[in-house]
């Protein structure tokens, strides 16, 4: 991974990294280029993230062109907002590139601007990034809809499916993510935090509708004892090697191999944790 600023202009109410204020775009651009000079040819996917890589601006495509250089068979991972897609030129230039064996991992909060726009705090947001994903379709960039699951989007979850099949049926996968509890979602626990027990009506209601529609769902970042049986099949062992852990109670877990297990960063866990 290439870690590309920690500046963003978003200020996701829920967001696990909050964002700094600091000059840094030169000096992460400059160790990126060194990163991908060392990287082995091999190498399968290598991903662009942040903070929010687009304020890079054009830096972004050059640091995209010199992964197609030197690195032509790897898969290129972004993980953006998508409010600057919403200028067309800028993805027409990006497209210059090559869009194959790029996909681009896009929140999309909810299916309506006021709530989108409450998550993400800035006005226009919604609208920015929905001509974004647009635009990424035009140019055939691949794309990932990311659903951040807390309290303030939970209950219009089950409209999703009739939502991003009408609106949106080119995006390639849709990832529906259980919330890290740490970063600001700690400072807005009661705006945010919703234990996933709770939620699991919606939940079951969202993937299935989903997959009845044949678009590729997944759920990240829920262990299976807080899940219904019933979407165990789309849950994925999503958490980083080094965020991971499990209750000392997991380790009598029928499902422990396939389990994503817990956020190790989190300073609070659902009290439905046990084994199955």
């Amino acid at each position: 991974a290439l870690f590309v600023t920690s500046q963003c202009n978003n200020r996701c109410i829920m967001c696990c990294q909050p964002p700094l204020k600091r000059d840094d775009l030169d000096f992460y651009f400059q160790k990126n280029i060194t990163l991908i000079d060392s990287a082995p040819q091999e190498l399968p996917s290598i991903g662009i993230t942040g903070g929010e890589p687009t304020l890079l601006g054009d830096r972004l495509i050059e640091l995209i062109a010199y992964i197609r250089y030197k690195l032509p068979n790897t898969e290129i991972h972004i993980l953006s907002n998508g409010r600057a897609f919403a200028d067309r030129q800028y993805v027409e230039r990006m497209a210059t590139c090559g869009s194959t064996n790029i996909l681009i991992g896009i929140p999309l909060h909810s299916d309506n601007a006021r709530d989108h726009d409450r998550i993400t705090q800035v006005e226009g947001s919604y609208n920015e990034t929905m001509s974004g994903l647009y635009n990424l379709a035009r140019f055939n960039f691949g794309v990932e809809l990311r659903v951040v699951l807390n309290r303030m989007n939970i209950m219009r979850l089950g409209r999703l499916p009739n939502f991003f099949y009408r609106n949106l049926p080119f995006v390639q996968y849709i990832s529906l993510m259980g919330l890290e509890y740490t970063g600001y979602t700690i400072k807005n626990r009661e705006r945010v935090w919703i234990d996933p027990v709770c939620y699991q009506d919606e939940l079951e209601e969202a993937v299935l509708g989903l997959a009845g529609w044949d678009m590729n769902v997944s759920v990240f970042n829920l262990p299976h004892c807080l899940l219904r049986s019933s979407i165990w099949g789309y849950a994925k062992k999503s958490i980083s090697d080094w965020k991971v852990i499990f209750t000392p109670s997991c380790a009598t877990c029928s499902v422990k191999a396939a389990c994503c297990g817990l956020f190790g960063t989190s300073q609070r866990q659902s009290s439905a944790i046990h084994p199955l």
